[in-house]
């Protein structure tokens, strides 16, 4: 037996039966249109002759157009990779178009625009608010409560350090007499 597409006998009880036929393959005046299937209500058997003939003529136009695109298709794949053109470069070249499109449109400004005032805002806030507690701060600093623990730390610094809690780094950082390394 002949598989499908390749000859004009088609077995209903063949395991090919699903697979998809190409029309083309099959005669346009053969047994398979006339033997015993019957012609759709109003239609003749010239004028169904006449849409096989018409539909034999369209699937060729299709099948050539299809060779003639994929000739066109790899025609411009050698002529991009000549250029260098990689599809990596093709799609940057896209990403940009389409950030720049995107850039153009009035729903990107005005979002812009308001991030920026947005922006601005936010801001202006964290400025007044960084001058409310330093100033806070400030005012703190200047109590009695924060003066009387600050000589409270004061006196045991003195008290864990010593008298030496006092010199700078630079004269401890050289041994004296007085104060050995070791």
């Amino acid at each position: 037996m002949d598989p499908v597409g390749q000859g004009n006998d088609v077995n209903l009880n063949s395991p090919n039966r699903g697979v998809p036929v190409d029309l083309a393959d099959f005669p346009a005046e053969g047994t398979l249109g006339n033997s015993g299937s019957q012609l759709p209500p109003g239609l003749t058997e010239e004028e169904a002759e006449e849409l096989r003939i018409e539909l034999s003529k369209v699937e060729e136009e299709i099948n050539t157009l299809r060779q003639v695109l994929s000739a066109k298709e790899r025609h411009a794949a050698e002529l991009k990779r000549k250029l260098g053109l990689s599809p990596l470069n093709e799609l940057k070249q896209n990403l940009t178009k389409s950030w720049q499109d995107v850039q153009t449109t009035n729903a990107y400004k005005k979002t812009q625009e308001t991030l920026s005032q947005a922006g601005q805002k936010t801001s202006a806030a964290l400025t007044t608010m960084s001058s409310a507690i330093s100033r806070k701060l400030g005012d703190m600093r200047n109590s009695a409560t924060f003066k009387s623990f600050e000589d409270k730390m004061g006196n045991l610094k003195y008290k864990v350090v010593g008298p030496r809690g006092d010199e700078s780094p630079a004269d401890s950082a050289t041994p004296t007499q007085e104060n050995p390394p070791f």
